[in-house]
């Protein structure tokens, strides 16, 4: 299997919300579903049915996190330098509208977009990988072709 990159944050992140279900998410399902069962009759008892499909919830999560856990390979952006890669921190700006925008490529399981953090698998940060300040990117997005130029990159 292929690791998968994390910056520090986004593994402590994970690691985090995985104690979480552990410690705190799964003991409170099993005393739910321990209460519902005292109510008798469990095929009409919403209550039991409702707990076991969040504890399956719960147990799904668990596992999904193990596994990314297991095949995190940490980044330390610090470390890297030079042209844009995993880890970089970006400022753009949008060559129609000079609107500017911050991004941090970092990996699928960390990325979202509402606090800057830029999945290094979406279309604009494939083709911000490998180029360097002061350059131009064309990215197309489903309202049209957009050009982004590079104001800055760095690593923290």
């Amino acid at each position: 299997m292929d690791k998968i990159p994390l910056t520090r944050a986004g593994f402590d992140k994970l690691d985090a919300e995985l104690k979480h279900l552990k410690s705190v998410e799964r003991p409170a399902i099993i005393r739910a579903i321990s209460e519902a069962r005292e109510h008798g009759d469990l095929s009409e008892n919403a209550e039991y049915h409702s707990a076991k499909e969040k504890q399956s919830f719960i147990e799904g999560r668990v596992k999904e996190l193990e596994g990314v856990i297991s095949l995190a390979d940490v980044i330390d952006p610090a470390k890297l330098s030079g042209t844009v890669k995993f880890g970089a921190t970006v400022a753009l700006v949008d060559e129609d509208t000079d609107e500017e925008k911050t991004y941090q490529i970092v990996g699928e399981y960390e990325a979202d977009i509402e606090s800057g953090k830029l999945n290094m698998k979406s279309p604009l940060a494939r083709a911000l990988i490998g180029k360097d300040e002061g350059d131009s990117v064309e990215v197309r997005t489903p309202g049209g072709v957009r050009s982004y130029e590079i104001l800055s990159i760095t690593f923290k």
